[in-house]
């Protein structure tokens, strides 16, 4: 296992921190981003006001906001749909296959783009395989789906690696 693979571009606390003008100074016009723990808590699908207010921000910039989630069809349009987010479902993280779709459905360019998530093992995984630049968040709440335990089990045993060869990692509160 490549610890690089596993490496995200950038460390936020929360997809929400991340603000339009940022996004444009790194030449950024879409974020692909994971659902559960990441958009919104895995076991709250109604959302908060935060993550309204984050989306309104993104929509007034014209950057496109995509959710692209492991998660079957009706589980992601039940919790994005009434937010007016498109999606991908099923989209096969680690692999590429759900970034690449979202790229080919948008038509977006991966130097355009960047994936947001708050696992290594899938969301940081299929950015680099893609070819787009990653965002791992911390997790929106600290229990996890019963599916979820094994990666962050695997994702500690990277993240000491992580640690013992490049020190340890800042999470920033802005994109910089």
């Amino acid at each position: 296992m490549k610890i690089d693979n596993y490496k995200p571009d950038f460390l936020l606390e929360a997809v929400y921190q991340l603000d339009a003008e940022s996004l444009r100074k790194n030449g950024i016009t879409a974020v692909m981003v994971d659902l559960d723990n990441t958009l919104i808590a895995w076991n709250n699908p109604d959302g908060t006001p935060e993550l309204l207010s984050w989306l309104e921000e993104m929509r007034e910039n014209n950057i496109k906001v995509i959710v692209v989630s492991n998660n079957k069809r009706e589980r992601v349009a039940r919790a994005v749909e009434k937010f007016g987010v498109d999606y991908i479902s099923r989209a096969m993280k680690p692999f590429a296959l759900g970034i690449n779709n979202a790229l080919k459905r948008f038509d977006e360019k991966p130097s355009e783009v960047v994936m947001v998530g708050d696992q290594l093992m899938t969301d940081i995984r299929a950015a680099h395989r893609a070819g787009v630049r990653s965002i791992l968040v911390k997790p929106l709440v600290e229990s996890d789906a019963w599916n979820t335990k094994f990666n962050r089990w695997r994702e500690r045993r990277v993240w000491k690696k992580m640690i013992a060869r490049d020190g340890n990692p800042v999470w920033r509160t802005k994109l910089e």
